[in-house]
């Protein structure tokens, strides 16, 4: 009976490995999506690549980024299905890795170090884009139109690499207040394990936030079609200058910062926290002083956290959100995802927050407790790992079922490896972008823009609005990943 005992366990064991996507009651692998995520910002990476990078059908490219403008702006990484390197989303995306490893960091284990990894990817381009020449913020590398109209491999590109920057006659605050915002975030990230990187990063991060402070305006003004309509800034800029601020204020604890933020007003009151509009995420990062460390004076922003968290919870009476019939959030029908994961980070980090403290709070007659919050994260976030309607997961290479034809050139089309002929502007279009057959390249810990609103997903290459992948959805889930996790 003993042995019979001993087989069975042994049989369930196995049966759990060869999933790959199952935990015990039913629960997605959050450990397994956590290590998975960190492998798609290895896709994504543009520039030399190191030795131990682990995709290998990606090779080194873009390496003569800068050289139009006489400078190294090699490195980041190409921001979804596409070869251009757009710096406020990559920002954005550098800030969510930074914030989900200074929150959740103790829970990733040995995905500690690729996070780190991932996020100095990142920083590494961003500094040069900082400090490469005196008053100019670089801000993207690749001409987005003439990237787009062509289906080719990074490592083949042979469109012009057009260097786009903001200086103090073309300003962007939003773009230079993003980026002074990942650059105080990761030098938090950096402070114990690599003080000099990280006093770099603050350096940096302070003349970044000063020059966006002081020339005001929006990049897409000052860049039109380069920027826009891909990442235009929608939301204005002085989101991006109280998100810098906060940023800044909790990596110096200088009350230049504080009393800089206090002087922006009244903010917007947002149901969306996205790489365009970041009222939100500052709103939850300063009521963590307000919540965690009891100072009143925080306690404007904790309110407008709990207003944003009554405009998504479903039953909420001051409810904005819609819910897909299988209970996924449904913000917009563009890559619905980017918003699900966002708000999601949001959502745990406050709920995580309120629980230390065994806070509550209401939304007119709905009773809210961190359970509430922390609730609805684990059901986006285990929608997306495939607990939904058609049983599909999102994210690329994790469970049984998952897209198989994503918007991504490089997955689309063959490896150097296998074709190491150069496939042109549009040599990939007739055989690889219109097949119907699956991607060659799995682009692992990729998560697609997702279903529509009738929880449906088609997997169909062409339809990029669902089937392309982005940097940000990724980075925003890193973090809830590591907290279910544990």
């Amino acid at each position: 009976m003993a042995k019979a005992n001993i087989l069975l366990v042994f049989l369930c064991s196995l049966g759990l490995l060869l999933l790959g996507g199952v935990e015990v009651e039913g629960n997605p692998n959050y450990r397994d999506a956590l290590q998975k995520s960190f492998l798609f910002f290895q896709g994504q990476r543009s520039g030399k690549l190191p030795a131990n990078q682990k995709v290998s059908w990606r090779s080194n490219s873009g390496l003569s980024d800068g050289s139009l403008d006489h400078v190294d702006l090699t490195g980041g990484y190409y921001d979804a299905g596409d070869n251009v390197k757009f710096n406020f989303p990559m920002a954005f995306t550098t800030t969510m890795l930074s914030w989900g490893t200074l929150e959740y960091g103790k829970r990733m284990g040995p995905q500690l170090q690729e996070a780190r990894a991932a996020i100095r990817w990142a920083t590494d381009y961003l500094l040069k884009c900082a400090n490469s020449k005196p008053g100019k913020l670089y801000v993207g590398v690749g001409d987005p139109n003439v990237d787009h109209k062509c289906w080719e491999r990074p490592e083949d590109m042979d469109t012009v690499r057009t260097v786009y920057s903001v200086s103090s006659s073309n300003p962007g605050s939003d773009v230079a207040g993003e980026t002074a915002a990942a650059l105080a975030a990761a030098s938090l990230v950096f402070r114990r394990v690599d003080p000099k990187y990280s006093r770099l990063l603050l350096q940096t991060a302070r003349k970044v936030m000063a020059f966006a402070i002081q020339y005001r305006g929006a990049y897409s003004d000052s860049l039109g079609s380069a920027v826009c309509p891909f990442y235009c800034s929608y939301s204005g800029y002085k989101d991006e200058l109280l998100w810098g601020a906060a940023w800044l204020f909790r990596a110096t604890n200088d009350a230049y910062y504080y009393n800089f933020l206090k002087t922006l007003g009244a903010d917007d009151q947002p149901d969306i926290f996205s790489w365009d509009n970041k009222y939100a995420g500052a709103h939850v990062l300063l009521s963590r002083m307000a919540l965690l460390g009891k100072d009143k004076n925080f306690e404007q922003f904790k309110q407008e956290a709990e207003s944003f968290m009554c405009r998504i919870l479903p039953n909420s009476p001051y409810s904005t959100t819609q819910y897909t019939q299988g209970g996924l959030m449904y913000k917009l029908p563009e890559s619905n995802l980017q918003y699900v994961t966002s708000i999601t980070f949001l959502l745990t980090t406050y709920g995580k927050y309120m629980k230390a403290k065994k806070q509550t709070f209401n939304c007119g007659s709905l009773f809210v407790t961190p359970k509430s919050l922390i609730g609805l994260a684990k059901r986006q976030v285990d929608y997306i790992l495939g607990e939904n309607p058609i049983k599909m997961s999102y994210m690329v290479g994790f469970g049984r079922n998952f897209p198989k034809r994503i918007h991504h050139r490089g997955s689309s089309l063959p490896s150097l490896a296998k074709h190491p002929q150069s496939i042109g502007c549009d040599g990939g279009f007739q055989p690889y972008f219109y097949s119907s057959n699956p991607n060659p390249n799995i682009l692992v810990g990729a998560i697609v823009g997702g279903p529509n609103q009738n929880d449906g997903f088609p997997d169909d290459r062409s339809d990029y609005s669902h089937s392309e992948p982005s940097t940000y959805i990724t980075a925003a889930l890193v973090g809830p990943l590591a907290y279910f996790s544990h």
